[in-house]
């Protein structure tokens, strides 16, 4: 799992709006990167609107932010359109960032243990290292503290 001051894993994966986005592209900008663990559940839609809703805010503030799960692109498509987002989502279809980032975790839910993303998320500065990250996220609060952190790098 990476840590704070360290470089964050480099990346590949196609994004919402056709494409792919690779980290050392965005070398330059602030990243914000959420691990969220399903499209189109309570938590994962009202944390994607609220990134959607400040997205503008994060420009301003020179960040780009980007949304990750397992899902497929497909579901992604689905997911963004239902719910009218406008942050770009990227499928990790074959788990390799969220290893990588060290969010995918066994979960134990009501006794029965399984394998899931624990919601989390990475700010990554202008240079490529890991300025701040948030683990076990609660949705309530969440982006406008990510926000806060953005404007203070």
């Amino acid at each position: 799992m990476p840590e704070i001051s360290q470089p964050a894993p480099d990346f590949k994966l196609p994004v919402t709006g056709g494409g792919e986005i690779s980290l050392s592209d965005l070398r330059g900008k602030a990243v914000v990167l959420y691990f969220y663990p399903r499209d189109d559940t309570p938590g994962c839609t009202k944390e994607a609107v609220g990134f959607s809703e400040h997205l503008e805010a994060f420009a301003d503030a020179g960040a780009v932010v980007f949304g990750v799960s397992r899902d497929t692109m497909a579901k992604h498509d689905r997911f963004a359109a239902k719910h009218t987002l406008t942050v770009p989502l990227l499928a990790d279809i074959d788990g390799a960032v969220t290893e990588a980032y060290g969010v995918w975790v066994e979960k134990n839910m009501y006794g029965k243990k399984s394998m899931g993303i624990e919601r989390a998320t990475y700010l990554i500065d202008a240079s490529g290292n890991i300025a701040r990250i948030w683990r076990k996220v609660k949705v309530a609060g969440h982006v406008e503290e990510v926000l806060d952190a953005v404007r203070a790098l």
